[in-house]
C-alpha cells in the first residue's frame, strides 16, 4: 500500500477538519526516526508535538505497557483504582515546582486538564472569570477554544463560546509587546470588564505553543505570580507542551522560579500513550465535591505504567540537562542560517529543546513571511524531515526533536533543513 493509496482512502474516510500535515503513513518508528509504508526513513523534528520528549518507541516504555498488558488494560480508576496511578500521582506531586503540598487528578487530554484547572479554580474561589492570552492555544474543546487567543483554524465557525473569558496580549518583545503592556491591559481589564475579586483565574504558557513558541520574560510570570497573590486568583501554569523536560528544566515556570497554584501536564508525559494531569496545591485541588472530576479513561492503567517508566528514562539518561545542549546546538545551526539570510530569518530563539525560526519579509517582523513556512513544511518530506508550523500568522518553523535524539542524527537533520531551505530560497 502507497502512501498515495492511504490517502486517498483517509480522505473519503475521515473527516477534513482533522486533517494531516504530511500525506506520509508511518509504519514504524525508532528514537527520532520514522520510515513509512513505502520504506522511506524521515528524521522526525517534531515528535507527535512534543509528545515522544524520550523518542518513539523507548524500549523501557514498551517493556512496561506489555507487561500491564498482561495483567488488565482498564478498570477506570474512580471504580477499581490501581498502584500505579497512585505511584504516578506522587511522582508528579513531587516533581511539580514549589515546595507546597501537592495533589493530582488525571485525565486523558491536554484540553481536559485546562478545563479541569478552571472548574477547581471556581470551585475554590466561588468566582466566574477566567483570564487568558492573545497567541495562547489551550484545546479544542468549547471552553478551551474560548481560552484560545487565535481564531483560524482553532474557533472558525464554532461559536458560541463559554462566557466570563476575557484575554490580554502576551509580552513578545519582537513584536513590541512588552512585559508592561501585558501587566497594563490586565489592569484595564480590572477596570472595564470584570473586577479582580470575579476573576477566578489566569492561565497562561510560560512559552506559547501553537502562538510562535514565545517564551515568557521571568519577570512578567513573577508579576502574575504577584497579581494573583494579591487578588486571590489561581495561576494557572500550561504545561502541556512545555512539559517534562523540553525547555531544559523539567518545567518551564522553573526558569522564572514561580510556583504555580495549578498545573497541566500532557504530552511528553507518558511517551505517546493517552495521559494528562493537573497537579497544584492541595487546598486548591480539594475544592472540588467527590465525582466532580475524573472521566472513564483518565489514568489510564496502560499510559501510567508509561508515565512512570518516562520518569526513569529522563533521570537515567539525564534528559533535561540534554534538551539544553540539544537547544544550543539548534539555536547555532539556525543562526548561523539567519546570519546568511537575514531578510528571511528575523528571530530564532529556544527555551531549551523548544525551538524556533521564525521567517519575515525584507527583515521586517512586521511582515510574516507565511508563504514560504508554508513551502518548507509542503517540501519537508521529500528531504526526509518532519517538520511543524505555529505562529500567531503561521510564519514561524518550530522544532521538537527527541532530547534521545543522538548527535549524528541531529547534525543529519539540520543539514538537510539547510538544503531545504536553500533550495527554497535561492
Amino acid at each position: 500500500m502507497s502512501n498515495a493509496e492511504l490517502q486517498a482512502r483517509k480522505v473519503q474516510a475521515i473527516a477534513r477538519g482533522q486533517g494531516n500535515a504530511y500525506p506520509v503513513y508511518v509504519e514504524r518508528a525508532l528514537n527520532a526516526e520514522l520510515w513509512d509504508v513505502e520504506g522511506k526513513r524521515y528524521i522526525d523534528f517534531g515528535t507527535g508535538i512534543a509528545v515522544c520528549n524520550t523518542g518513539h518507541s523507548h524500549p523501557k516504555v514498551v517493556a512496561a505497557v506489555k507487561a500491564q498488558l498482561d495483567n488488565f488494560s482498564h478498570t477506570c480508576v474512580m471504580v477499581n483504582p490501581y498502584e500505579s496511578a497512585v505511584a504516578l500521582a506522587e511522582q508528579l506531586n513531587r516533581i511539580a515546582p514549589g515546595d507546597s503540598d501537592k495533589k493530582a487528578i488525571f485525565v486523558t487530554t491536554g484540553a481536559e486538564a485546562v478545563e479541569n484547572c478552571v472548574k477547581i479554580a471556581r470551585a475554590h474561589t466561588g468566582r466566574r472569570g477566567v483570564i487568558a492570552f492573545n497567541g495562547g492555544f489551550h484545546g479544542r474543546t468549547n471552553l478551551t477554544m474560548a481560552l484560545t487567543g487565535k481564531i483560524t483554524p482553532y474557533k472558525h465557525q464554532f461559536g458560541p463560546f463559554a462566557g466570563d473569558i476575557f484575554h490580554a496580549p502576551y509580552p513578545v518583545a519582537f513584536h513590541g509587546v512588552s512585559v508592561k503592556d501585558s501587566l497594563k491591559a490586565i489592569e484595564h481589564l480590572f477596570k472595564v470588564d470584570i473586577a479582580p475579586c470575579d476573576v477566578a483565574a489566569i492561565v497562561v504558557e510560560p512559552v506559547q505553543g501553537e502562538g510562535g513558541f514565545y517564551a515568557a520574560p521571568p519577570e512578567f510570570l513573577q508579576a502574575l505570580r504577584a497579581l494573583c497573590d494579591q487578588h486571590g486568583i489561581v495561576l494557572v501554569m500550561d504545561e502541556i507542551q512545555t512539559g517534562f523536560g523540553r525547555t531544559g528544566k523539567m518545567f518551564s515556570c522553573e526558569h522564572a522560579g514561580v510556583e504555580p497554584d495549578l498545573m497541566t501536564m500532557a504530552k511528553g508525559i507518558a511517551g505517546g500513550f493517552p495521559l494528562a494531569a493537573v497537579v497544584g496545591k492541595s487546598e486548591i485541588m480539594d475544592a472540588p465535591l467527590p465525582g466532580g472530576l475524573g472521566g472513564t479513561y483518565g489514568g489510564s492503567p496502560v499510559g501510567c505504567v508509561a508515565a512512570l517508566a518516562v520518569l526513569e528514562v529522563m533521570q537515567e539518561e539525564q534528559l533535561v540537562e540534554r534538551a539544553v545542549k540539544i537547544g544550543d546546538s539548534f539555536n547555532q545551526a539556525l543562526s548561523a542560517l539567519k546570519e546568511q539570510y537575514p531578510q528571511l530569518i528575523g528571530e530564532v530563539r529556544n527555551q531549551g529543546a523548544m525551538i524556533a525560526m521564525e521567517l519575515v519579509i525584507d527583515g521586517d517582523s512586521e511582515q510574516p513571511n507565511t508563504a514560504l513556512t508554508q513551502a518548507i513544511i509542503a517540501n519537508a518530506a521529500a528531504h526526509g524531515l518532519v517538520l511543524l508550523a505555529c505562529g500567531f500568522y503561521g510564519n514561524v518553523i518550530r522544532f521538537l526533536p527527541a532530547l534521545t535524539i543522538s548527535d549524528e542524527i541531529m547534525a543529519e537533520g539540520l543539514a538537510k533543513f539547510k538544503t531545504l531551505f536553500e533550495s527554497l530560497v535561492n
